[in-house]
Formats: structure tokens, C-alpha cells, sequence
């Protein structure tokens, strides 16, 4: 299989440096991307205006690198006399930075592009010992944006174990029984940490992990981001956002559903119905060459001619977030599917999820994960959606 070309010599050419330079460890996406190497200790990425990269490590993780890292050029620690530097100047991060700067006096480059987030400390040290440090926007959040096969398959899986976790999280709600506007299973008052946690156990069973998983009831569903730790209730939507990452591969999927348990009300119905149809008028449109931005406000202009607010008219209630965003090793990245969006590109992986919020009613949000294919999309999420649960499986 082909690599993607990880040359960034137009954005150097832009920037007018001579380098592109990053640090980061294992919560960096960015740095994984280039390197598909990972570390808990922070470690550095360098890429010279002539193509040439350079990985450098703590040498302790040179045999690892070695066999792991698509980056063959690696430099480590004990090659800059580290342990000596700290010695000498009293402090480990001053030492590792004098480091990185024997580095690039080695690379013969003086004028450095950093992403935004590029540490200050390092900023300032390398600044005083002669260099020119110039912030510039990541050049690699872009070219993630586009997904090879392997990504899309990484993507893929931790989709499956999403869907895993969610059919197991509405099943719980389906065989619930309602005791005086309260769910319960199996005689325990069944709450959203107890869902949260089934979801985790399901998660973790595939090799997969989630934070900040929503699970949402009644009115806390009013706020898109609300959560409910206690009692979940009948008669009241819960919604159900899951966005896990494979632990292995680190791609993130992300899917919801909104249930009720019970008897809905005709509002409530109205609701779910009219964001169905928004989704469905949204996933329509998908395809290589159509701006972002088209189909958010299609999704805007759908619910406003069946009477409910959008943000576009400063409401803070009814529709009130961008109609979705990109996936990849972020949770959230380009393309963003908003008020400024982009061109789709074939290869893009993103969500589409329109959602409506009323306090005193409640929430309805429906997210489904599409990758835009040279004809249109292709949806990776197969789950049904279903509102009112009697049964899950009927």
C-alpha cells in the first residue's frame, strides 16, 4: 500500500522557514499521525523545507522507535549529552531544550514553523539561542482530514464497538420497568451511571475506550452536553452519545441516539421526527465537491420552516450547534460541517448530527458517521432508530 506523502515543503515555502518543528507525546494527534509512533514521555518531530525528517527520543525508546516508527531518521537523548546538560544547568526541561536546539543547529535550520500550541518555554529558549520561531496553523490537521484505507478501517472498528456499546445501553433502557415515573432494572433503580459504566464494560470487551460518554435524561437532554448521573425516567427522552477510540489504532468513532422509555408526548414526537427528516435531508447531500456550510444551513432553514428556532436568529433553544464535524484521531476535527465550513473531499470522515433543545420539553439529538466517497457517502452507522422503546428487538 502506498504511504500518504507527509511532505510539507508548500506550507514551509508559505511560513518562509526552513523547518517544521513539534513536540508531543501520546496525546498528541498530530504527532502520531507523522510519526505512528507513541510515547508517554513528550518527544519531538522535525521535518527540514527539504523533506528530510527527524525523530527525537528519550533513548530508552530508540529499540521501540526503531521498529514501530514510520520515521527512520532518529536521534535520541544520550546523542545531545542530556544527562550531562541537566547536570550543568539544574533543570531537566532547560536541558531538554538545549537539546533541541543542538538538533537543529545540526539540520543547519534557523527559522522554525510551530503549531499554535508549540510550548512557550521552548519558544522563548530557542528565541534567546537565535532562531526564528514562527506560529503557524498545523499543516498536518489538514492533510488528516482525508483518510487512507487503513484509517477508515481503524475508523470503522471502533464504530462496531460503539454500536456494541450502544445496542447494550438500549437494551438496559427497553427492559427497564417504570415504578412511579422511574426506570428500574432488575428491582435497582436503574440511573445513568449504570449505563455509563455498561457502556465502558462493552467498550473496553472490544479493545476500545470512551470519556465524557452523554447520557442524558429528561431535562438535563435540554442542554446538548447535559449529563445525568442519577434516576433515568419514563416517559422522557434519554439521549445516548457514545464517541469511543480504539486503544490499539487511537481513531475515534461517534454516534447518538435519542430513546424514551414509555409514552412519548406529541411534542416530543413532532421533535424526533423533524430532526430524523433534517438528518436524513442532510445525509442527502453529502458528496465530493459540496460545501460544508450548504448542507448546515439546509438543516437550519428545514427547521425553521417547521417552526422551531435556530441559533441564526440568536435563540438560544431549538437547534443550537454546527450539523457536525470531521473524526479521525481527534473527536473533533476538520472538516467542521457549520457556518464556515469547507469543500468536501472525497476521503473525509464526519458526523452528521442536528439536534433540537427546549428546556421544559427537552432534547432530541440523531448523529450518524458518514466518509464521503467519490459518489457520495457511505454511512458506517447501521444501527436502527427507533424512539419509543417497548422492546428493543421489536
Amino acid at each position: 500500500m502506498t504511504e500518504p506523502d507527509f511532505s510539507i515543503k508548500k506550507a514551509l515555502e508559505e511560513a518562509g522557514t526552513d523547518a517544521y518543528l513539534m513536540t508531543g507525546n501520546i496525546h498528541n494527534a498530530d504527532i502520531y499521525y507523522v510519526t505512528r509512533f507513541l510515547a508517554s514521555d513528550e518527544f519531538v518531530y522535525l521535518q527540514t523545507e527539504n523533506g528530510k525528517e527527524v525523530l527525537f527520543i528519550s533513548e530508552m525508546e530508540r529499540g521501540r522507535a526503531e521498529i514501530e516508527s514510520r520515521v527512520s531518521n532518529i536521534k535520541t537523548t544520550q546523542d545531545f549529552g542530556y544527562r550531562e546538560k541537566i547536570k550543568e544547568k539544574k533543570d531537566a526541561s532547560t536541558a531538554y531544550a538545549a537539546c533541541i536546539s543542538e538538533l537543529l543547529l545540526e539540520e543547519k535550520v534557523k527559522k522554525i514553523a510551530v503549531a499554535y500550541d508549540f510550548p512557550i518555554f521552548y519558544s522563548n529558549y530557542l528565541t534567546e539561542a537565535g532562531f526564528t520561531i514562527v506560529p503557524v496553523k498545523s499543516p498536518f490537521r489538514k492533510m488528516r482530514s482525508v483518510k487512507g484505507p487503513e484509517e477508515i478501517e481503524a475508523i470503522k472498528y471502533a464504530q462496531m464497538a460503539g454500536e456494541k456499546a450502544m445496542e447494550a445501553a438500549i437494551t438496559l433502557i427497553a427492559d427497564a420497568e417504570e415504578k412511579d415515573g422511574v426506570l428500574y432494572f432488575e428491582g435497582q433503580v436503574l440511573t445513568g451511571a449504570k449505563v455509563n459504566s455498561v457502556i465502558d464494560h462493552t467498550l473496553l470487551d472490544f479493545g476500545c475506550e470512551a470519556e465524557e460518554t452523554i447520557v442524558s435524561c429528561g431535562e438535563d437532554t435540554s442542554n446538548p452536553h447535559g449529563t445525568t448521573e442519577g434516576p433515568l425516567r419514563a416517559n422522557a427522552p434519554i439521549i445516548l452519545d457514545i464517541f469511543p477510540r480504539s486503544k490499539k489504532k487511537r481513531y475515534f468513532a461517534d454516534m447518538t441516539r435519542t430513546v424514551l422509555r414509555g409514552e412519548a408526548s406529541e411534542k416530543l414526537k413532532e421533535m424526533y421526527e423533524t430532526v430524523l427528516v433534517a438528518q436524513q435531508k442532510a445525509l442527502e447531500m453529502v458528496k465530493p465537491g459540496i460545501h460544508s456550510s450548504e448542507i448546515h444551513r439546509a438543516v437550519c432553514d428545514l427547521f425553521e420552516a417547521r417552526g422551531y428556532h435556530t441559533y441564526r436568529s440568536g435563540s438560544k433553544a431549538g437547534f443550537t450547534h454546527s450539523t457536525g464535524h470531521g473524526v479521525g484521531l481527534d473527536i473533533h476535527e476538520l472538516p467542521s460541517v457549520g457556518e464556515s465550513g469547507v469543500l468536501l473531499e472525497t476521503g473525509n470522515v464526519i458526523t452528521i448530527e442536528p439536534g433540537l433543545y427546549y428546556p421544559g420539553i427537552g432534547g432530541i439529538r440523531l448523529e450518524d458517521m458518514v466518509l464521503v466517497t467519490k459518489t457520495g457517502y457511505e454511512n458506517f452507522t447501521g444501527l436502527e432508530k427507533k424512539f419509543v422503546l417497548k422492546s428493543f428487538y421489536n
